[in-house]
C-alpha cells in the first residue's frame, strides 16, 4: 500500500525480536513523524572499513525522514528496537547534546585532529535540523576547533550554513558532497519523498562551490536498469553548477532494505520492477546484496564493467578533478575555555 510522503509501505520485522505488531488503522499504517530525545555518552564514531574514504563521523540523528527506500541505514534501527520500514523515517532519535559531546570530545588530550564525516548514516540535514540546529552547533564546535569536516547531504538546507562552512574552507577545513540520484522531479519525489527536489540540489552545488567551498557530486546509489542512464546527464549539470569532484556507489540492499525496496518497486515502477532486481542480482553474483569489502559498493560483473566504464568517461569528458581533497590538520586547536563570570 501506498503512503504518501514515505518511503516505507509498512514495518517489515525486527530481526532480533521474536514477536511483531500488525498494523490495521490507516493512521497506524500512516504515524505521524515522533522525535525521541536520547542523551548519547559519546557522538564521534569510528569504523575500518577499507571501502569507505574515513574513518571517524558525527551523525547529529538516528533515523531519517527523507525516507528514502533503498537506504542502507534502514537495518540500525532495529538495534533500538524498531523497524527498518516506517519506524526509521517516523521515529527519529534527536541527539540533543551532541554539540557538547562533541567538544568534549575535541578538548580531550588524547585527541588527534582528523576529518570528521557528517551524514555518514544519516543525513544531517534532514527536516528536523532545520528547527533543531544541531548539526549548525557542531559546525561551529568545528570552526571553533577548526577541525577539518567533510559534509554530505541531499538536501538545500546545508546552504543555511555557508558562513560557518565559507570559513572554514578559506583555512582548508572542509568540503561538501551532495548526493544526487536522478534530474527527473517526479522520480526524486517518489524515490526520496522528503529530501530536497533536483534543481535544490543543484542549486546548493552552485552556493556552496560560490562560496569558495571545494564541492563535489555523489551518484548514491546507482541503481542498475532505473537511473543509471542519467549518469552523463547528472554529471555535466553538477559540474555546470560548480561541483568539482565527483563519485559514485552502486545500492546496497541488506537486510530488510530488500523487501522495502522491492515493495517500492511493485508500487511506483511496477513494469520495470523484476529488470531492476534482476540487474542487481547480476552485480552482487546472484543475491540482491554482498557485505564484502571492495564489492560492496561497486559490485561486480556485466552491469558494474558497464556503470563504471561510463562514469569514467563521462567524468573525464567533463573535466573534474580526482575525488580527493586535503585538509589542512596542523590548523587544530584547543580554544580556552570559557570564563565564569563572577560579580564582585
Amino acid at each position: 500500500m501506498k503512503i504518501p510522503s514515505r518511503g516505507a509501505a509498512d514495518n517489515p520485522p525486527n530481526r532480533f525480536e521474536r514477536l511483531m505488531v500488525e498494523l490495521d488503522e490507516p493512521a497506524e499504517r500512516n504515524p505521524r513523524t515522533q522525535f525521541l530525545r536520547e542523551s548519547a555518552c559519546s557522538i564521534i564514531s569510528r569504523n575500518d572499513s577499507p571501502d569507505i574514504g574515513f574513518s571517524a563521523s558525527l551523525n547529529p540523528y538516528r533515523g531519517c525522514e527523507h525516507g528514502c527506500p533503498y537506504c542502507y541505514a534502514r537495518p540500525y534501527h532495529e538495534y533500538l528496537g524498531f523497524s527498518s520500514g516506517l519506524d526509521f523515517e517516523t521515529r527519529i532519535i534527536v541527539k540533543e547534546n551532541a554539540a557538547g559531546l562533541l567538544r568534549e570530545e575535541l578538548t580531550a588530550p588524547h585527541w588527534k585532529p582528523e576529518v570528521l564525516a557528517m551524514s555518514a548514516i544519516t543525513d544531517c540535514y534532514q527536516p528536523v535540523e532545520n528547527r533543531l540546529g544541531i548539526t549548525r552547533q557542531c559546525l561551529q564546535v568545528l570552526a571553533d576547533f577548526r577541525n577539518p569536516v567533510g559534509v554530505i547531504t541531499k538536501n538545500h538546507l546545508v546552504t543555511r550554513d555557508l558562513d560557518i562552512l565559507a570559513a572554514m574552507a578559506a583555512e582548508g577545513l572542509c568540503s561538501a558532497h551532495i548526493s544526487v540520484t536522478s534530474l527527473d522531479p517526479e522520480l526524486s519525489r517518489r524515490m526520496e519523498p522528503r529530501a530536497s527536489l533536483p534543481d535544490h540540489r543543484l542549486d546548493a552545488i552552485a552556493r556552496l562551490a560560490g562560496a569558495g567551498i571545494p564541492t563535489g557530486v555523489v551518484i548514491a546509489p546507482v541503481i542498475p536498469g532505473l537511473n543509471d542512464h542519467e549518469i552523463p546527464a547528472i554529471l555535466k549539470a553538477a559540474r555546470q553548477a560548480g561541483a568539482t569532484r565527483a563519485s559514485y556507489s552502486i545500492i546496497r540492499l541488506p537486510h530488510a532494505v530488500k523487501e522495502i525496496f522491492a515493495g517500492w518497486l511493485e508500487e511506483h515502477v511496477p513494469g520495470s520492477a523484476d529488470k531492476i532486481l534482476d540487474r542487481i542480482r547480476d552485480l552482487r553474483g546472484g543475491a540482491l546484496n554482498s557485505s564484502r569489502f571492495g564489492e560492496r559498493m561497486r559490485g561486480g560483473g556485466f552491469w558494474s564493467d558497464q556503470i563504471q566504464t561510463l562514469f569514467s568517461r563521462c567524468r573525464a569528458r567533463e573535466e573534474y578533478e580526482e575525488d580527493h581533497f586535503e585538509y589542512n590538520v596542523s590548523a587544530f586547536r584547543r580554544p580556552p575555555a570559557p570564563q565564569l563570570a563572577f560579580d564582585l
